[in-house]
C-alpha cells in the first residue's frame, strides 16, 4: 500500500492538502519533521499516514485525555488499529493494552509525556519497535512557547531510553521562529524537513468589539445563533460562572468548564458540548487544547487573553472543518489589568535561575502589549496577526472588523505633540488616564490630588476631549511614538521615535470609525463563505435531514457526531446525491471502513429523501461547485446523470382538483402538486424546483445580508401573488419565507399542465 491508497482507503480523500505530501515523504524516507500547521491543515494525517506504511509503533506525544480519546476514535472508525494509555484507564486496562500493543495489535498509540517514565510503559517501549515518536502540540516542550509544560522534557530523556533511535516528527499551529529553533533544540531533530503552512485562516473572521455591556452583546449574539455551535473564553472562573449563569437564564442551553469544578463535571460538561448536547460553552482557557470538534462556528473572548499566541490558538479552534467561522474578541481597558494581574500570579519554574525569570517575564511583558495593541490597532486585523508570526498579509483582507469599518483620518501630529511635552513635563510618573485627565482639563478628586493642575500642558487639548486624547495616545503606543511600561500601575514613556515627531519628520495620523460601528450579530463577509453556502433551499433541507441521520447514530454508538461525518462530508453528498457504493465512496470523507459501518444507512435515507432521483440541490454549475469545495472537478458526469423518469406534470383534470389555500410555501405547494401525480415515472416536484423558476422569470431572489442568505421578493412578484412573510424555525430563530397567495398559485400550476411551460 501506498500513501495515495492509504489516504483513500482509510480517510476518504483522494488528495493531499497543501503542505502534507511533503512532510510526509520526508518521515517515510527516515528524516525526522517540525510541521508548523495552522489549526484545521490536517496535521494528524502528517504522521498518521507514515505510521501505517512504517514497520513497527508510531507513538504519539499527546498533552490532552480528551484529544487521545477523540484521536484514537476517529482512527478506530477509519478502520485504523490504535489505542491510548493515560490516567483514564485502570491499571488492568493498561497492562491490558501494553500486552496487544507488544504483540502488534496497535499501530498508533497515543501516551500522555507523564506516562514515559513509568517502569510499566518504559518496559514496553524498550523492548518494542518504535518507528516514529510524534510529538503533537510540540509548542509544549518550549520555555520560550505561551503553554511550556516542564512534562514534555521527559520526551527528551525517554527517547535516551530506547534501544534504537526512532524517526521524531514534531506538529504545532502556533510557533514563532524561536519557539521552532527551540523545538527542534530541545528535542534533537537532525536536520530535519521544517514545514510552515502559513498562518492565516482565510475561513475565519476576525473582529474586536468594545460594547458597554459585554454580556448583553453575547446575549444578543447567542441569540442570532442559536443553531449553532460555539465556545466563549473568560479570563476568570468568575467570570465563567457569571456569564454561564445568565446565557442559562435566558434560556440558551450552554454548559461550562474551569479548573473549579470536578474532575467528573468536565468531563460531563465536555462531552455534552462535543455531543451537541450543548452548542454552547463558556470556559477559561483551561479548555480547548487538542478539541477536535470540527463545526465550532464561533469563538467568543469575553475577556482579552495575555498573548496572541494563545488568543490565535484558541480562536482557531473555530471552523476546524474550512467553513467559514467568527471570531470575536470584547475588549475593555480593564482586561489588560486582568491579564497583567494573571501574568504576575502565575506559578514560576522553580528549576529557572532568576535571570531566566526575568527574561520571561520580561518576555510575557512584551505580548501582553502585543495582545493590547492587537486590540486597540485600526489596520488590519488578520495583517496584525500574520506580521507577528513573522508573515506578510495584504493590506486588507475583507474579512474583519477594521476592514469592514469605514474610516475617515485627520492629522493629529500638533495633538501628538502636546501629548508629548505632557508625558516630558510629569516626568513618566502617571499612566494614561492621568496624562488624558491632566490634557483634558479635568477636575477629578484623584488629579487634584497629584497637582496636576499646576502643569503648562494642564487642559490643553481640552477641545479635544478626554477619551478622543485616549484614542490617540492608543495609537501612539501601537505606533510605537510612546511605551507603556510594566510597572503596577503601567506608566507612560516616550521611546526615541517621539523625537521625530518633535522635529517635525513624522507626522501623526488618527484612523477613527465615522460613525459608531454597530454590532453586527454576523461578522462573516463575502470573502468567507460557508460550503453549505453552495446548497439550494432544498439543499439546506435535505443537509439538515442528513445530519439528523449522523445525530442518532452518534448517540447509538457513544461518540461525537462529527467522527461519524464532518459537515463537509455531508454537504458533498447533499451535491453528489449517491445511489450507489461506488457513488458513496467517492463522496469526500468516505473511506472504505466508514462506508462498510454507515454507508448503506446514508444511501438508504438518500434514496427514502430522493425517491431515488438526482436533483440540482446546488447552485452554479458542477465546476464551480467542485471550485468552491476545493475539489479537482474531475469527478465523471456520469454521477450526476438523473435517472431516467418523465419529468414532472399534471394535465389539465389533475389541475382541477388542486386544493387552492390562502397562503402555501413552496414545499408545502410542492406538496399538494405531488399528491396530484399519476405513476412512480413521473417524477416528483419540489419547493426548491419551484422557487428556482420564480428566480428565472424575475419574480424572486436570494442575496447575502450580514453574511446570511436572505430572500426577497421583487415588484414583479409582488404583482404575480408573492409576498415576504416571518417564520420562525424549531430553535427560535425568526427569519423571513416567500408565501405564494391564490393568484401565485394558479401560476405555479399553470407552469406544470402538459404542453405548457
Amino acid at each position: 500500500m501506498n500513501k495515495y491508497e492509504a489516504l483513500k482507503k482509510y480517510f476518504g480523500y483522494d488528495t493531499f492538502r497543501e503542505g502534507q505530501e511533503k512532510l510526509i515523504d520526508a518521515i517515510l524516507e527516515g528524516r525526522d519533521a517540525l510541521g508548523i500547521m495552522p489549526t484545521g491543515a490536517g496535521k494528524s494525517l502528517c504522521y498518521q499516514i507514515p505510521a501505517l506504511l512504517l514497520p513497527g509503533i508510531t507513538l504519539v506525544i499527546s498533552p490532552l485525555i480528551s484529544l487521545m480519546k477523540d484521536q484514537v476514535q476517529s482512527l478506530n472508525q477509519a478502520g485504523i488499529h490504535a489505542a491510548y494509555i493515560n490516567s483514564s484507564l485502570t491499571e488492568n486496562q493498561i497492562t491490558k493494552a501494553l500486552k496487544l500493543a507488544a504483540e502488534g495489535r496497535y499501530k498508533i498509540i497515543y501516551v500522555a509525556p507523564e506516562r514515559l517514565e513509568t517502569y510499566e510503559f518504559l518496559h514496553f517501549a524498550t523492548q518494542a519497535e518504535i518507528s516514529m515518536l510524534t510529538v503533537d502540540e510540540a509548542h509544549c516542550i518550549s520555555q520560550w512557547g505561551q503553554d511550556f509544560r516542564p512534562s514534555y522534557l521527559k520526551i527528551v530523556r525517554f527517547l535516551k531510553q530506547l534501544k534504537t533511535h526512532p524517526i521524531v516528527s514534531a506538529f504545532t499551529a502556533t510557533a514563532t521562529e524561536n519557539v521552532r529553533e527551540d523545538i527542534s533544540c530541545v528535542l534533537g531533530l537532525k536536520q530535519p524537513e521544517i514545514l510552515v503552512t502559513g498562518f492565516d485562516r482565510k475561513n475565519l473572521s476576525f473582529a474586536v468589539e468594545t460594547p458597554k455591556n459585554k454580556a448583553g452583546y453575547v446575549l444578543d449574539y447567542l441569540k442570532e445563533h442559536t443553531e449553532e455551535s460555539g465556545i466563549i473564553y473568560c479570563s476568570t472562573r468568575k467570570n465563567v460562572d457569571t456569564l454561564y449563569e445568565k446565557i442559562e437564564a435566558a434560556g440558551i442551553a450552554v454548559t461550562k468548564y474551569h479548573a473549579g469544578l470536578s474532575n467528573e463535571e468536565r468531563r460531563q460538561n465536555q462531552e455534552d458540548f462535543v455531543f451537541d448536547k450543548m452548542p454552547v460553552m463558556v470556559a477559561t482557557n483551561a479548555f480547548g487544547m487538542g478539541i477536535d470538534k470540527s463545526n465550532v462556528r464561533y469563538v467568543i473572548h469575553y475577556n482579552m487573553p495575555q498573548n496572541l499566541e494563545n488568543y490565535y490558538q484558541e480562536a482557531g479552534r473555530a471552523g476546524r472543518d474550512g467553513e467559514a467561522s467568527e471570531c470575536i474578541l470584547l475588549y475593555s481597558a480593564q482586561d489588560v489589568m486582568i491579564a497583567q494581574f494573571l501574568l504576575e500570579s502565575k506559578e514560576e519554574n522553580p528549576e529557572l535561575t532568576e535571570e531566566e525569570l526575568e527574561d520571561i517575564r520580561e518576555r510575557d511583558a512584551e505580548r501582553l502589549r502585543s495582545m493590547n495593541y492587537y486590540c486597540l490597532t485600526t489596520n488590519c486585523l488578520r495583517r496584525y496577526i500574520l506580521n507577528y508570526f513573522g508573515e506578510q498579509g495584504a493590506e486588507c483582507c475583507e474579512n474583519c472588523s477594521n476592514c469592514r469599518k469605514e474610516f475617515v483620518t485627520a492629522d493629529m501630529t500638533s495633538e501628538a505633540e502636546t501629548i508629548i511635552s505632557c508625558v516630558k513635563e510629569l516626568r513618566g510618573r502617571y499612566g494614561v488616564n492621568v496624562i488624558a485627565g491632566t490634557l483634558a482639563g479635568d477636575n477629578r478628586a484623584k488629579l487634584r490630588e497629584y497637582g496636576v493642575s499646576s502643569y503648562k500642558s494642564f487642559g490643553s487639548l481640552k477641545d479635544l476631549g478626554e477619551q478622543k486624547i485616549k484614542r490617540l495616545i492608543n495609537q501612539m503606543l501601537v505606533d510605537g511614538f510612546l511605551v507603556s511600561t510594566r510597572d503596577k500601575y503601567a506608566l507612560l514613556k516616550l521611546t526615541d521615535k517621539a523625537d521625530e515627531v518633535i522635529q517635525g519628520t513624522q507626522k501623526i495620523v488618527l484612523k477613527e470609525p465615522k460613525e459608531e460601528p454597530k454590532h453586527s450579530v454576523s461578522q462573516i463577509s463575502s470573502a468567507g463563505k460557508r460550503k453549505s453556502d453552495i446548497l439550494n433551499s432544498k439543499g439546506l433541507e435535505f443537509f439538515e435531514q442528513l445530519r439528523t441521520l449522523r445525530t442518532e447514530i452518534a448517540r447509538q454508538e457513544g461518540m461525537p457526531p462529527y467522527i461519524i461525518f464532518s459537515d463537509k462530508t455531508l454537504v458533498d453528498m447533499c451535491i453528489r446525491l449517491p445511489l450507489t457504493k461506488e457513488e458513496m465512496l467517492a463522496v469526500s470523507g468516505v473511506g472504505e471502513n466508514k462506508f462498510v459501518k454507515y454507508g448503506e444507512r446514508f444511501l438508504e435515507e438518500i434514496r427514502r429523501l430522493t425517491g431515488g432521483t438526482k436533483e440540482k440541490f446546488y447552485f452554479g454549475t458542477l465546476e464551480e461547485v467542485e471550485q468552491l469545495r476545493g475539489g479537482t472537478g474531475k469527478q465523471k458526469r456520469k454521477d450526476w446523470q438523473k435517472i431516467e423518469k418523465t419529468d414532472f406534470f399534471v394535465t389539465g383534470a389533475q389541475a382541477g382538483k388542486f386544493p387552492y389555500e390562502e397562503k402555501y410555501l413552496a414545499p408545502e405547494l410542492a406538496e399538494r402538486l405531488n399528491e396530484l401525480r399519476e405513476g412512480e415515472q413521473v417524477k416528483k416536484t419540489s419547493g426548491a424546483e419551484i422557487f428556482r423558476r420564480i428566480q428565472e422569470l424575475g419574480l424572486a431572489g436570494e442575496r447575502y445580508e450580514n453574511g446570511r442568505r436572505q430572500k426577497y421578493v421583487t415588484e414583479a412578484g409582488k404583482e404575480a401573488g408573492l409576498w415576504l412573510g416571518s417564520r420562525t424555525s424549531k430553535a427560535g430563530t425568526e427569519y423571513q419565507d416567500i408565501y405564494y397567495d391564490k393568484k401565485a398559485q394558479r401560476m405555479v400550476v399553470e407552469w406544470f399542465v402538459r404542453g405548457t411551460q
